[in-house]
């Protein structure tokens, strides 16, 4: 399968979750995990607020994926989308949130996780992505998501999911490649 047909259908499924019988099924709401619906830490991030949310949301994903494209094979992608979208839904749990919809916290994991594996493959950038990315976390843990995001998406910006996802993006990424690293002096 390519890249644009996975892109594609994972725009379908984001489509579907949009739906206000599934999005009441399926949204981050912390009274409904505490008592045993547990699948709301992953399928939150599959929810949004409004369409404009989730066209934003999508748009995102395809552009991040084809930035960071040379490094994707779609099974361990997969896998990395499921493993922030777990941690991302984990991390809110020790925040104040009580109700959250938005992939923007596992889009967060993907860019840092790129921009890491950009560093590591020497790709020109990759610092720059990473320190820019830090920026905007950086800054919105002082002042908060942007006015015209809250606007647009009618909500607050969820920022405690921006840094739960940049930061589990980071640490999987650098495991990934500590991982392969091992594995070759194994190979040795």
């Amino acid at each position: 399968m390519s890249l644009r047909i996975y892109l594609s259908l994972a725009a379908l499924l984001l489509a579907l979750t949009q739906w206000p019988q599934f999005q009441l099924w399926l949204a981050w709401d912390r009274q409904a995990i505490v008592h045993g619906e547990i699948w709301r830490i992953l399928t939150g991030n599959l929810t949004h607020t409004n369409w404009p949310h989730m066209i934003m949301n999508t748009l995102a994903l395809a552009i991040i994926s084809f930035i960071f494209r040379a490094h994707i094979r779609l099974k361990p992608y997969t896998g990395l989308l499921l493993g922030l979208s777990v941690l991302v839904g984990l991390a809110i749990l020790a925040s104040e949130i009580r109700w959250y919809a938005g992939l923007s916290g596992v889009l967060h994991g993907v860019f840092a996780w790129g921009a890491v594996k950009d560093i590591q493959t020497r790709q020109q950038g990759g610092w720059l992505l990473l320190l820019g990315l830090g920026g905007k976390i950086g800054w919105e843990q002082i002042a908060g998501g942007s006015a015209s995001s809250e606007a647009l998406i009618g909500a607050r910006v969820a920022t405690e999911a921006h840094l739960a996802g940049a930061l589990a993006g980071v640490v999987i990424a650098v495991s990934c490649i500590a991982w392969q690293g091992s594995r070759k002096r194994h190979d040795v």
